[in-house]
């Protein structure tokens, strides 16, 4: 499959096989790929959200419900966000910095 795309794009972006209302599917498709993921999440969000806003009998009325631990968002949260955002800096200091050979 996925020599196959390399393909297709192969022959849209430089040889021009394809007419213009071809070319339009593949854009249209990675646009509906990124809005039904942006849905997708609005939706966890959204349920996430009410679920902590207003509680269910069921669960006694008690946001976060007992049984579950709570993360100290200085801790491991903190730590999984610090990781990516180092390395991206640090990756983007090396790739801008004029002083390095870089990649």
């Amino acid at each position: 499959m996925f020599v196959w795309w390399c393909d297709v794009l192969h022959e849209f972006t430089f040889e021009g096989h394809h007419i213009k209302v071809v070319q339009l599917g593949p854009r249209y498709g990675f646009i509906l790929f990124i809005v039904s993921e942006v849905m997708f999440y609005f939706a966890l969000f959204r349920a996430s959200s009410h679920s902590s806003l207003a509680p269910m009998v069921q669960i006694r009325g008690i946001w976060p419900p007992k049984g579950i631990a709570i993360l100290d968002p200085w801790e491991i949260p903190f730590l999984n966000t610090l990781i990516p955002l180092s390395s991206g800096t640090a990756v983007t200091w090396a790739q801008t910095n004029p002083g390095s050979e870089g990649f």
